[in-house]
């Protein structure tokens, strides 16, 4: 399938414009299901835009015709007062509506963005996880995408609000009287160069931001997660340093941007002060040299016009102070939606082209010429073939690296190999429908991972299809019931994060349950017992021996006296396959296996001694 997008014209080798308008084009289409609240914002904008001059012009009628006037109108004066109060009441009204319908469309985006980011990240295959830390994807989920809302309801519409504000006054401003208009936006050109000069300032710095703040989550996740790792080694002191180094970069980020902010709106101050000097010399020139404003189209002859200006130079500065503002909340938001879209395109997911999808699978594996590499042609698996019948048991032994966990690893198509063929009951496992075959499967890794919640929320991983006597039954057939039904309410214990509050043991016990209780038809065991004392091993190893009868299993240990019932025994060495074999036909050998047998039978004499 070909994926359409939007690339930013700079990258085709012109100059990085200031807003990339096919971005932001890509941007725009995240409103197609909110077209409705988008159109009525716009409309909204327009509306308030025309309203925004309605009080100037009241007010500047009513101090010449009323106030100033030879003879005070009281009654005249009233009915303006009214017509000021009632044109507050509805801009205030449509005010309320614009802004909540700006922000409900943004937050409405951030969900959907939100829901599809996620959705692609645990799509994805275990290579992005591999080479992207964790919190890099936290801040494309989180930080990156609240950027986005900031461009709808801070930015995108609120700056055609301002434009059209703009555009209303100054029409207003050359319809009262052109003379005074032109005086008062004699500075705007000086004011425009401070603009340019802030956005692209303040634009650098958002970017250098980002990245920083990306950065900082990456350091958090990684030392939070791995903090027993680090006061084992005592290195508090060297962690601190660098984490104020990282803090260090974010803050200058941020004070690069405070620093522009502080010169760009006394600049703005200082032209807003310009131009009401010019406005007041112009008027009371026009004033003292004709006695009034002749010919004007309100029929104003005094100094109604001079305050009604006053208000109107500040509505006219107001957004033109604000604009360049939001232009660089705009720009903040297409910095990290470029982000976010890079993420989005990068095809990271395994090809779910597959249509089998079999209610059950007698789990028959074999492996034809397999080659296999994490990373171009650095090969973990040369050239694996073996066969596996329904119902068997395999152990796969070899060294750290060997290639264990990678055979098991494509079995699932976590990983997908780029030569030869795996199948599963003579089917090619690309042809599985990826759901399908996940679901014939269950794995029990070393490293155990429980997330925060019950146990029996870990056990069902929330599958409301598992019941609870079956998740019992399960428990009890590892041996694992014992120990639950005494944690404080059981099966509704309460696991802290990664399990912390439970043992290593008792988390792998957990982590079998979990596995079992699926009904899988293929059992992978890597390395499942290694992280259990001998009284747990114990419990668990009868257990372990019926569970695989009907089953085919594959077993990853290095511990040789767990294996050795295996119908066949794979040995790895360096991405190769060694031997194949029973355990008694491996011994025969005299190979690889067999002295790795002996060593492990050398050290445990030598332990018992």
């Amino acid at each position: 399938m070909r994926v359409v997008t939007f690339a930013p014209s700079y990258m085709e080798g012109g100059k990085k414009p200031l807003i990339d308008f096919n971005l932001l084009k890509r941007i725009l289409l995240l409103t197609n299901p909110y077209k409705v609240v988008f159109y009525a914002s716009i409309l909204l904008s327009v509306v308030l835009a025309i309203l925004s001059i309605g009080r100037p012009l009241i007010i500047i009628y009513a101090t010449d015709h009323y106030i100033t006037a030879q003879i005070f109108d009281y009654e005249g004066l009233k009915t303006m007062t009214l017509w000021m109060i009632a044109l507050l009441i509805i801009e205030g009204v449509l005010r309320y509506i614009f802004n909540y319908t700006t922000a409900w469309l943004g937050q409405s985006i951030v969900k959907d963005m939100r829901v599809r980011v996620y959705s692609h990240i645990i799509g994805s295959r275990l290579q992005y996880f591999d080479t992207t830390p964790i919190g890099t994807s936290t801040t494309r989920t989180i930080t990156d995408i609240e950027a986005i809302n900031d461009t709808f309801s801070e930015g995108l519409i609120s700056i055609v609000a301002d434009v059209l504000t703009i555009i209303t006054v100054f029409s207003a401003m050359l319809y009262i009287n052109w003379k005074v208009a032109l005086a008062s936006v004699a500075v705007l050109p000086l004011l425009l160069w401070f603009t340019r000069w802030f956005q692209t300032g303040v634009k650098k710095a958002f970017q250098e931001e980002r990245i920083q703040i990306a950065r900082l989550n990456s350091f958090l996740q990684e030392r939070i997660t791995g903090m027993r790792i680090i006061q084992i080694f005592n290195a508090e002191e060297k962690e601190k340093k660098k984490f104020d180094e990282i803090n260090s970069a974010l803050r200058d980020a941020n004070i690069r941007g405070i620093w522009y902010y502080s010169l760009f709106f006394p600049a703005v101050e200082i032209c807003l002060a310009v131009a009401i000097g010019s406005m007041v010399w112009m008027a009371s020139n026009q004033l003292l040299s004709g006695g009034g404003f002749n010919e004007n189209p309100l029929d104003v002859k005094g100094v109604g016009i001079i305050s009604g200006f006053l208000l109107l130079i500040n509505m006219l500065f107001r957004p033109l102070r604000f604009v360049a503002d939001k232009v660089n909340v705009i720009q903040r938001g297409l910095v990290a939606s470029e982000r976010v879209f890079k993420l989005l395109d990068k095809d990271e997911t395994i090809p779910d082209a597959g249509i089998y999808a079999p209610a059950s699978v007698k789990g028959k594996i074999a492996f034809e010429n397999v080659w296999f590499a994490y990373n171009n042609e650095d090969w973990v698996l040369k050239n694996v073939s073996f066969q596996l019948n329904a119902g068997e048991t395999l152990a796969i032994v070899g060294a750290t690296g060997s290639g264990k966990t990678s055979t098991i690893s494509i079995l699932g198509r976590f990983y997908d190999i780029q030569k030869g063929s795996v199948k599963i009951d003579d089917v090619n496992i690309r042809d599985y429908t990826l759901a399908a075959l996940r679901s014939k499967m269950s794995v029990v890794l070393q490293d155990v991972f429980l997330f925060d919640g019950t146990v029996y929320e870990n056990i069902t991983l929330r599958n409301s299809n598992i019941t609870k006597e079956q998740v019992e039954q399960a428990a009890k057939l590892v041996g694992a019931h014992g120990f639950i039904s005494k944690l404080p309410n059981g099966y509704n214990y309460r696991v802290m994060e990664r399990g912390a509050t439970l043992s290593m043991g008792q988390r792998q016990l957990i982590s079998f349950v979990r596995a079992l209780v699926y009904q899988p038809q293929i059992l992978i065991l890597d390395e499942a017992t290694s992280s259990i004392d001998s009284e747990s091993e114990a419990l668990i190893q009868h257990a372990i021996e019926e569970l695989v009868k009907g089953r085919t299993s594959i077993v990853i240990a290095h511990r040789l006296s767990t294996i050795k019932h295996a119908h066949k025994i794979m040995v790895l060495d360096k991405g190769e396959l060694k031997e194949f074999g029973t355990h008694s036909e491996l011994l025969l050998l005299n190979g690889y296996y067999k002295r790795l047998y002996d060593m492990q039978f050398v050290k445990q004499k030598a332990e018992v001694v």
